[in-house]
């Protein structure tokens, strides 16, 4: 289904960012920057914090289920982009164990703050907060075994970049696994620049030195899309 991406990775790295990304005249939801023909979304900021713990999570995205559609191995080392709050940090921190760790990135400070008083409460001692960058999460290399977005990959400005430096902190076999409302279905009740297809994902990884592995379409309203890191020749 997917090659390894090495055939358009040369081209693409090799390309100019002034000519990467695409300026227009922003929709309402999104930001006006469009990569591979999909405008990037503006971001939610620290003010809907609260949102992210909504309790209707528990029924639209069923995240105990994402939890263990991963996979995840004691002493795993995970990072979680775009962690806001830890809400699913929280439920990743005990499938690894103490010998395993999340790092928790983001590029708010007020988030890092929320998420370090969110895991005090729940004592939580296995998340490591980690202050990124719009193109750089800042993993230290060659370290994590599953990096994880959720609901988040299409917000990023810099997409790119992003995903080079996220590869970056992956182990060779480490796992990528998006996380986004399945915008095949019009009945997934999300702005339409707030979801992703499994095409698209696809497409946008293919600059990168990952190969897709499966797409699990087991919650409500997402897919949670795997790529692994394969070594470059």
């Amino acid at each position: 289904m997917l090659s390894n991406g090495e055939q358009h990775s040369e081209t693409d790295a090799t390309r100019p960012a002034s000519t990467r990304y695409e300026q227009r005249k922003p929709s309402r939801s999104g930001i006006g920057k469009f990569y591979m023909g999909r405008e990037i979304s503006r971001v939610m900021g620290h003010q809907g914090a609260e949102w992210l713990e909504r309790p209707e999570r528990e029924r639209e995205e069923m995240p105990n289920l994402l939890v263990e559609l991963l996979k995840l191995k004691e002493g795993d080392v995970v990072a979680d982009i775009g962690v806001g709050t830890g809400y699913i940090a929280r439920r990743i921190a005990p499938k690894i164990g103490d010998t395993g760790t999340v790092y928790g990135v983001d590029i708010q400070p007020e988030m890092l703050e929320l998420l370090g008083k969110k895991m005090t409460e729940a004592g939580i001692t296995n998340v490591k907060g980690i202050l990124g960058t719009i193109t750089d999460p800042k993993l230290p290399p060659e370290s994590v075994d599953l990096t994880i977005m959720v609901d988040v990959y299409h917000e990023f400005s810099h997409p790119y970049e992003m995903i080079q430096n996220i590869c970056r902190g992956l182990k060779i076999g480490g796992r990528v696994a998006f996380v986004e409302y399945r915008a095949e279905d019009p009945g997934v009740p999300i702005k339409r620049l707030h979801k992703m297809s499994e095409l698209q994902v696809i497409k946008e990884a293919t600059p990168h030195p990952l190969v897709w592995v499966e797409t699990l379409d087991d919650l409500p309203w997402q897919h949670v899309i795997i790529f692994e890191k394969i070594a470059i020749q």
